[in-house]
């Protein structure tokens, strides 16, 4: 059967040459690890993760004053353990490692602006740029915010703040005033780099009326740095304490940079929670956490090498703007895209691919969805001769989308289907460059994370739906919550659940390969008459119909005196010009039954002319849910296109 072989196997030269095969003979001459295969390396790495850890940390060459005598003190306790409490290092120094004329950062800000910034070129302008925040009074643990497109200079900016110790905290330009304040208004920045707008889908955005707004609201703001983007030289005079960037850097000529090396766990970031069930949560990720675990992300699971030239298509709002970033300190090559990924008849990225000798090519599963219903067929229009990998996260991967890219992308590519989340700042299930690709399975479990599937009563299952979980600390949990002094909040959201274990909401399947299953998150499971279904079973089959763009599910309480039971809903946008009719909905019902089970039928589907979702893309069943039940939304700043929620008020379809 076609199911029972892999659709992809790398090549024995392949293998041979993978960082992740140096990496074992690494092990197996410090350790004497017996591992035969990447079962035998994971199995080692968690069950004695002192070991791994260290191997990591020495393997990747990670820079620091010392690592110092103990690997974890606490070892046993989650939360609470602490790695590598003697260790000082800085994780801005890690990626400026190379000061060469090689190219360090590729950009195209979509088809209107290309420039390139070499290693050397990168390093001088941290130094001036780090030069200028210290003579700003910026020190260790204070907030730099960024209010960015995905530009070189919102890297520099990034690495300037941390060379200091500074903590930064990004958001995307596509966030409004009030989505930017109830995000940095909880941390108070005392510098914010903001451009003066930003180019979507061949539009020009400005947002120098906005930052006005901004900056009469965080009041901890001593400096507004503006970087010119959509022009060269915005106005900025009724911006209080604002300076253009050419000119706050104008009196710094560049030298070695003063990195501030501090503990393994000095907070380097705050990310951001969704904020669709309330104001963001405040997430603190350490330095050496991050640093570590990127770097065996990247070079064990992703095989990238000196050089190697690693894209991912993300806004500065979204976490795996900060994983790419990190890529520098493998000495590899970013390639930055701003704007609209479906210009120039969705081809663009392909030819930024294609242009730029692309080695990773990093997407969301939305993404690829989008350019097979447009009918793309990049292995025909582009020669992708220096693409090796193609990596997708942000929502399940169907495996529809797995015979997509096999077939209509590349047949010699390793695609590997992520899945983490910005609480990690990493992944929990990545890709294995030595091992098979399986239709419709993540490849593997991450090396050193000790991941798990529990049942509803606690215990571990293979081949049976549930929560994902870890069951053993990790280097890049989350420092805190800011503003939790005591870590309540803290707890409550991952080990709330489960006392001592993480809980981190997917649902999902450990299948006999050892790969992972997702369906879902938790929270949005279905219940119908108690049987537990993931969204996307229903996602799978409805969105391989032609006349299907996109759709969303939710569960109803029904009937509205038994909240204790629900009925399931789908939502359908369908193709312009198309209508929801009687033959539609069969087409709809059969493919479900055919394909899933009757207990994934939806009582009622519903045609709606679009679908809310997040700044990442990620569409927003709960906020829909509450909408349908009558319950406010709490943040709408959190979402990309709020104003659909109204689509989905008082339905009269949803009456009876």
């Amino acid at each position: 059967m076609f199911m029972d072989r892999p659709l992809w196997q790398p090549s024995p030269e392949r293998v041979a040459s993978a960082n992740l095969t140096a990496f074992t003979r690494h092990a197996r001459s410090r350790w004497g690890v017996k591992a035969g295969d990447y079962g035998g390396l994971y199995r080692w790495s968690v069950n004695e993760p002192e070991q791994f850890w260290q191997s990591v940390w020495s393997f990747c060459g990670v820079i620091a004053d010392s690592r110092g005598g103990p690997v974890v003190i606490h070892g046993d306790k989650m939360p609470g353990a602490r790695w590598f409490p003697e260790a000082r290092l800085n994780f801005a120094e890690n990626l400026l490692r190379r000061r060469d004329r090689g190219t360090a950062i590729v950009f195209w800000g979509e088809d209107r602006l290309k420039s390139r910034v070499s290693y050397a070129e990168l390093y001088d302008e941290v130094s001036r740029l780090s030069q200028a925040l210290r003579a700003a009074g910026v020190k260790p643990g204070d907030r730099v915010a960024g209010y960015m497109p995905n530009v070189p200079g919102t890297v520099i900016a990034m690495l300037a703040a941390a060379s200091l110790g500074a903590i930064w905290s990004s958001c995307s330009p596509d966030f409004g005033s009030q989505g930017v304040l109830d995000r940095f208004g909880q941390i108070e920045p005392k510098v914010l780099f903001a451009a003066d707008g930003y180019f979507y889908n061949g539009k020009t955005v400005d947002i120098v009326a906005r930052l006005k707004e901004i900056a009469g609201n965080l009041p901890s703001l001593q400096k507004i740095v503006i970087v010119p983007y959509t022009q060269r030289k915005p106005v900025i005079d009724g911006i209080p304490n604002s300076v253009n960037v050419h000119e706050f850097m104008a009196p710094y000529r560049p030298h070695e940079i003063r990195f501030e090396r501090l503990p393994f766990n000095h907070p380097l970031y705050i990310l951001y929670s969704s904020g669709t069930t309330g104001v963001p949560k405040c997430i603190v990720h350490g330095a050496g956490g991050t640093l570590l675990q990127h770097l065996k992300e990247h070079q064990l699971h992703v095989d990238l090498k000196p050089g190697g030239r690693l894209f991912y298509f993300t806004t500065c709002g979204w976490m795996m703007w900060n994983w790419l970033a990190s890529a520098l300190a493998s000495r590899a090559t970013i390639l930055l895209y701003d704007g609209s990924p479906l210009i120039a008849g969705g081809r663009i990225l392909f030819d930024f691919a294609d242009t730029e000798r692309m080695n990773v090519f990093g997407t969301s599963a939305k993404y690829i969805d989008n350019i097979a219903k447009l009918g793309l067929k990049p292995r025909e229009t582009h020669r992708l001769t220096a693409l090796k990998s193609l990596l997708s996260t942000g929502s399940p991967l169907v495996p529809e989308s797995f015979d997509y890219v096999y077939r209509e992308i590349k047949r010699d590519v390793h695609l590997a289907s992520i899945s983490g989340g910005t609480d990690l700042i990493s992944c929990f299930a990545l890709g294995n460059p030595t091992g098979p690709v399986w239709h419709g399975e993540l490849q593997c479990r991450g090396l050193g994370m000790k991941v798990e599937v529990f049942n509803e009563g606690g215990r571990p299952v293979r081949s049976e739906k549930g929560e994902l979980v870890c069951t053993a600390p990790f280097p890049s949990m989350p420092v805190g919550f800011w503003n939790d002094p005591d870590g309540e909040k803290y707890r409550a959201a991952y080990f709330q659940r489960f006392p001592g274990v993480w809980c981190h909401g997917d649902y999902v399947e450990l299948t006999g390969h050892d790969g992972l299953i997702i369906y879902g998150r938790s929270d949005a499971v279905l219940n119908p008459g108690g049987v537990r279904i993931g969204t996307a079973e229903i996602y799978r089959q409805v969105e391989q119909l032609d006349e299907v763009v996109e759709s969303l599910v939710i569960g109803q309480d029904w009937p509205p005196d038994r909240p204790d039971d629900v009925r399931v809903v789908l939502f359908v946008r369908l193709r312009d010009g198309l209508r929801l009719d009687d033959a539609l909905i069969e087409k709809i019902r059969r493919r479900i039954r055919d394909n899933a089970t009757p207990r994934h039928l939806p009582a009622k589907i519903v045609q709606v002319a679009d679908v809310p979702r997040t700044k990442s893309g990620k569409i927003v069943e709960l906020a829909v849910r509450n909408v349908v039940h009558g319950r406010p939304v709490k943040n709408l700043e959190a979402l990309a296109n709020p104003e659909v929620l109204e689509l989905y008020r008082n339905r009269p379809e949803l009456a009876s």
